[in-house]
């Protein structure tokens, strides 16, 4: 099969992602990422949080040097760039950081400091979402590391589906997955790991508004906490 060729319209890619959300419901999440490979070729990525390394580990196996996207919003905590950077050097990947128009600097003269504070909507619109939107332009296809498991908001997350908002596929080959099915593949594969996950954080984001979760907790729990966002915008 070869890669889907750009003259393909938006209703057609979208008609394709429907059909493969269908098909590939039972697949496991290599042979998903491997139909996205072959399907979108270079015109295919995989976007990290540097939480683990667990889908770019699986889309280098079905496509070795793909793109790996990942959003420096300049909250990061230090642990978070360190895995990037050892992901950089280890894996057969390519990664490519984005960054926001702004500077942390620039943003706080203009918006007033600690915006993540008094508007988390628009500090996640401002680093997080618009980056990505201009980072995926290139892209047919965006693969995920969303999990059905982790919050009430992602549990009807297809393998395969449409990106509305941007005109894309977007694959989440790990939608099915258990957090004991990601911790046996990173045991099994050696896949590396955002420290902070072995010290009370079950999901990383930017520092100021991530914390480590309670006993009982989803894994979402401790994004934002104290609020009623539980998402920064670039999934929905």
């Amino acid at each position: 099969m070869t890669a889907l060729q750009e003259e393909r319209t938006t209703d057609d890619l979208k008609a394709l992602a429907e059909r493969a959300g269908r098909e590939l419901e039972d697949a496991s999440a290599l042979e998903i990422l491997q139909w996205a490979a072959d399907t979108f070729g270079n015109r295919f990525c995989v976007t990290s949080s540097m939480e683990d390394a667990v889908v770019a580990h699986l889309a280098s196996r079905a496509l070795p040097g793909v793109d790996v996207v990942f959003l420096d919003t300049g909250y990061h905590f230090p642990e978070t760039i360190g895995t990037r950077d050892a992901v950089e050097a280890v894996m057969d990947v390519n990664v490519i950081t984005l960054t926001p128009r702004q500077t942390v600097a620039e943003q706080d003269a203009e918006y007033g400091p600690k915006l993540h504070d008094r508007d988390p909507d628009l500090c996640c619109a401002l680093r997080k979402v618009r980056p990505l939107e201009e980072g995926l332009k290139g892209y047919l296809a965006w693969a995920t590391g969303l999990r059905r498991d982790e919050s009430e908001t992602r549990a009807n997350t297809p393998v395969v589906g449409w990106d509305e908002k941007r005109g894309k596929v977007k694959i989440s080959p790990i939608a099915k997955w258990s957090q004991e099915d990601v911790q046996t593949y990173v045991t099994e594969h050696g896949v590396l790991t955002n420290p902070l996950l072995t010290d009370g954080y079950a999901s990383v984001g930017c520092a100021p508004c991530t914390r480590r979760v309670l006993e009982g907790e989803d894994a979402r729990a401790g994004r934002w906490a104290g609020r009623s966002k539980t998402e920064c915008g670039l999934h929905g």
